[in-house]
């Protein structure tokens, strides 16, 4: 174990004696089997700066390493420089997908330990990574399948506030050359701000597993629960409960299949996932979803195709349930929403905007989802039976229904 001390200087606003108080998603890292490939795909797609890297010519001779940033995304993409690399036997095995949650805390060290203690499996001690700049504290966990959480405290120049203004997220990154992509996303943003909820899918009978394991390792709480009769069609059906970090940080939905005429896209997902549970989709809030889905378009990123059928009873679904509830009616273009083929749900809170992408490459497992919430707290219950029919659709080009 590498010793880590507790920084004298935490540069976050406040101070916290709960280990595990959260203070943001530091970042989310992708094993992927061409990080520079990748960093592009995601730059001109969805309009991320490829902002730092990792590679040889910095120092990091086991692994490749890009950020890109937008708002306050951080996704690090990783890429193994050996075949014997973890990151190389998991994109082997699994594909392309997401490895680490990882969550800025006051003190990664006295954050492991508590979850240790709480009953996880260490993934990595706590290790110092530190220059003249500054140092960076980081730990990690295991939770469900290939995934792990990591714990990472910071200080210096390696702050949190100092990352965010874009400054380096830790000593082995450099910052990237000027880019013609990066010069082009800020004149043409697409307004994704931070990661909204992550969702998980586990195996049938190991959803209680997990959200006992979030509420007993993580001391999160449970958010929302929705079985098979809320989230069905006529062929398939997932159970999922979601789990709150507490202080506004993530939430995290965890699915599992339940009984159906044909196979589940939680089936489908764990199938073409070596059979391990894993992060289905990142969902990412923006504040305007028809520009950001406008722009998302006009970059060629594939969206799931919403029956024009649904937009014949989904505005008097929605208004009625707003009016209910003394909330004013939804405020944007309805022609534009079909147009754009955005779902609309409401509940007493308010109401959301959410659009789907199809899966990110080319086996169907990861996806990312675009979410706009005015007041809505939920994850738009309404629109599960017709996102799960047109789920069902791509499933079935696929051969996979």
């Amino acid at each position: 174990m590498t010793t880590a001390s507790t920084p004298s200087s935490l540069s976050q606003t406040g101070t916290s004696t709960d280990p595990l108080r959260l203070i943001d998603v530091d970042h989310v890292r992708f094993y992927v089997g061409n990080a520079k490939q990748a960093a592009y795909f995601y730059a001109n797609t969805f309009g991320f700066q490829i902002q730092q890297y990792a590679d040889l010519t910095t120092g990091s001779r086991e692994e490749a390493s890009y950020l890109l940033t937008q708002g306050n995304i951080r996704l690090i993409l990783t890429t193994g420089l050996s075949k014997d690399h973890p990151a190389s036997e998991e994109v082997m095995k699994h594909g392309d997908g997401v490895k680490d949650i990882a969550f800025t805390v006051f003190d990664a060290e006295k954050t492991y330990e508590k979850t240790i203690a709480n009953g996880a499996e260490s993934a990595l001690e706590p290790t110092t990574y530190s220059d003249e700049h500054g140092t960076v504290i980081k730990a990690s966990i295991k939770t469900y399948g290939r995934c792990i959480h990591s714990f990472v405290s910071r200080s210096g120049g390696y702050a949190l506030p100092e990352v965010k203004k874009g400054g380096r997220i830790s000593p082995i990154f450099q910052l990237s050359p000027n880019l013609t992509i990066n010069e082009y996303n800020k004149a043409n943003p697409c307004g994704l701000k931070y990661v909204d909820h992550c969702v998980a899918n586990v195996e049938m009978g190991k959803m209680n597993h997990w959200v006992e394991w979030y509420e007993n390792v993580m001391e999160f709480k449970l958010f929302k629960h929705f079985d098979d009769k809320d989230i069905s069609t006529e062929y398939s059906a997932l159970m999922s409960k979601v789990l709150d970090s507490g202080f506004g940080v993530i939430k995290m939905p965890i699915n599992e299949p339940a009984e159906g005429k044909r196979k589940s896209q939680i089936l489908e997902y764990l199938e073409w996932h070596d059979m391990t549970p894993g992060i289905q989709h990142l969902a990412f809030r923006t504040d305007d979803e028809l520009t950001s889905v406008a722009e998302l378009n006009h970059r060629g990123v594939d969206f799931l195709q919403i029956p024009e059928s649904y937009y014949e009873k989904v505005w008097e679904r929605v208004n009625k349930t707003l009016l209910e509830n003394g909330h004013e009616a939804v405020k944007e273009d309805h022609e534009r929403i079909r147009e754009l083929g955005i779902l609309v749900d409401a509940d007493d809170e308010g109401y959301l905007l959410q659009l789907f992408t199809r899966p990110l490459q080319d086996r169907p497992t990861l996806f990312f989802e675009i979410i706009c919430r005015r007041g809505s707290q939920s994850f738009g219950k309404g629109n599960f039976k017709a996102l799960f029919e047109s789920l069902e659709h791509e499933q079935e080009r696929r051969g996979n229904l």
